[in-house]
């Protein structure tokens, strides 16, 4: 009997991809490197065996995961990448269990191991150029107007290790545009970013809805289990509106603080959003619709209001200029937020705060008091990051803009708004140009949503520069890189029929990190 051939081409392509995602890239046939790799992995057993005798199972696994994660980010900075936004959303206040002086943080680690890999990079000539945008002269600007008030607010303020190293966090935080800009140079690249960033963020607002949910007791217990990463524990890790027991629970998920998740959601659901109504989402629409959902909900129940102004502020624009099929959607939600008995403290809540009944919204209106007092003061650069020169002055408002000011000054704060303005002008004229690209449009649409929800909560909120949430003030900055990426790409590809050689947002996510390592090639001319 004739043999029978079949039809392999149509699956040869994704056959390929899989089995480069999966192949341990440091199989190598030389003897000295086999031995080399042996004795790494007899040492390696031998530090979890000594882990798990004189400290616990639990740091030897931990340290075992940490070393293949150490292993895989030392390959491009996309997987550095990954692990930012991983971290910065999922665990955000997660230290390491080591006292060396101070506990350095996770993000610490995924921003220090991402700056190291993208800049040797460079200096090894893997990538043949900078690639800079126009913005950033901008930024660069606006991080030396930081650096010029951080050293002249020592002249009043002793300088402590942990307010150095917090502001050199959030410097990091800052300069992760440059690396998003220069290193996310390909479609599928900002795909798998894409990809991470909303899973990631639906990871996030589906553990604040279950500890929301779930018995008190149970989401304490699980809660404080994170203690060994550093985080708060006991009865205290639950928070209350006006933090009063007797008033509902606010969600947080690991974020430690409501108003921190509700910045969070800001971003990410705005980020997702024009999924719903993009003509070729990276999800199912209905895993999408789900996710958003989930989002939303977990919005509501953080009982954020500057957050809800902003998620709504940055929707607003998307569905009136560009996917109004969004409309029927953010009017069904509106609807059921109106009518459900369990919604009505919710929009109480927003009642007396348009009043100024309650006394979040008169404690608010005080500290803007106060630091309109310390900036008549020092109006040109601000007091610094250390502290303030007189004792009837402090630093602290709940305002980004307020807090800056205090921070840097006019100055610092009229970088700040300049760099805004240039952001938007330049994403203005991209999606312009975009209109009609059914991969980079949505994108760029949903980081830009998120920067002007970021903004309009930022009115109400400090979290977005404030040395205490540098995870906060990393996530900004990287939705800025995302967007700028997302413009010169699709700026690119105008004109070109380019597309990504799969559908599965998993395989994205491999591709991305790949493209740069030689392994994958770009189909389009970008």
């Amino acid at each position: 009997m004739a043999s029978q051939t079949f039809p392999r081409p149509r699956y040869r392509r994704a056959l390929r991809t899989m089995y480069r995602s999966v192949r341990l890239s440091f199989l190598v046939s030389d003897r000295r490197t086999l031995l080399a790799l042996l004795a790494a992995c007899l040492l390696g057993g031998g530090v979890a065996g000594a882990a798990v005798a004189f400290a616990s199972p639990l740091v030897a696994a931990l340290g075992v995961v940490a070393a293949l994660g150490l292993a895989v980010m030392l390959r491009s900075p996309q997987w550095g990448l990954y692990a930012v936004v991983a971290v910065a959303i999922l665990l955000p206040f997660g230290a390491v269990p080591v006292n060396v002086g101070f506990k350095p943080t996770f993000l610490d680690g995924a921003l220090g191991i991402t700056f190291f890999v993208w800049f040797m990079r460079l200096a090894a000539g893997r990538v043949r150029r900078l690639r800079l945008s126009p913005l950033a002269p901008f930024v660069l600007a606006f991080m030396g107007v930081a650096v010029v008030a951080f050293v002249a607010g020592l002249e009043h303020a002793p300088l402590d290790k942990n307010t150095l190293r917090r502001f050199g966090e959030v410097m990091l935080g800052v300069s992760l545009f440059l690396v998003v800009v220069d290193h996310v140079r390909h479609r599928r690249q900002l795909e798998g970013l894409a990809v991470v960033i909303i899973l990631c963020g639906f990871l996030s607002a589906l553990i604040g809805v279950v500890l929301y949910v779930l018995p008190q007791e149970v989401s304490i217990r699980l809660l404080s289990a994170l203690r060994v990463f550093d985080y708060p524990a006991g009865p205290g890790v639950l928070r209350f509106i006006e933090d009063n027991p007797a008033l509902p629970q606010r969600a947080i998920s690991t974020s430690v603080d409501p108003n921190v998740f509700g910045g969070l959601l800001i971003l990410v659901t705005a980020f997702t959003a024009p999924q719903l109504a993009a003509p070729r989402p990276l999800f199912p629409r209905w895993l999408t619709a789900g996710m958003v959902v989930t989002m939303g909900l977990a919005m509501v129940l953080t009982f954020s209001r500057g957050a809800m102004l902003g998620l709504v502020a940055g929707l607003t624009p998307l569905m009136l200029l560009r996917y109004r099929r969004l409309i029927p959607y953010a009017l069904v939600a509106g609807l059921l937020l109106l009518l459900l008995p369990q919604s009505q403290v919710y929009l109480q809540r927003f009642v007396e705060g348009f009043r100024g009944q309650d006394l979040a919204t008169q404690m608010r209106f005080g500290e803007y008091k106060d630091a309109w007092r310390l900036i008549q003061r020092y109006p040109w650069f601000g007091v610094g990051f250390s502290g303030t020169p007189d004792i009837d002055l402090y630093i602290g408002v709940s305002s980004v803009y307020l807090l800056m000011a205090e921070f840097m000054g006019l100055v610092g704060l009229g970088a700040f708004l300049s760099t805004m303005v240039a952001f938007f002008v330049l994403t203005a004229r991209a999606v312009r140009a975009l209109q009609g690209d059914a991969r980079v449009e949505p994108l760029l649409l949903g980081a830009t949503s998120a920067i002007v929800g970021a903004m309009v909560g930022g009115i109400f909120d400090h979290y977005f520069f404030n040395i205490t949430f540098p995870h906060s003030v990393a996530l900004f900055w990287l939705f800025v890189g995302v967007a700028v990426a997302a413009a010169r790409i699709g700026l690119e590809a105008v004109g070109s029929d380019g597309e990504p050689d799969t559908d599965n947002p998993l395989l994205l996510i491999w591709q991305g990190a790949e493209l740069q390592e030689g392994r994958l090639e770009p189909r389009s001319p970008v």
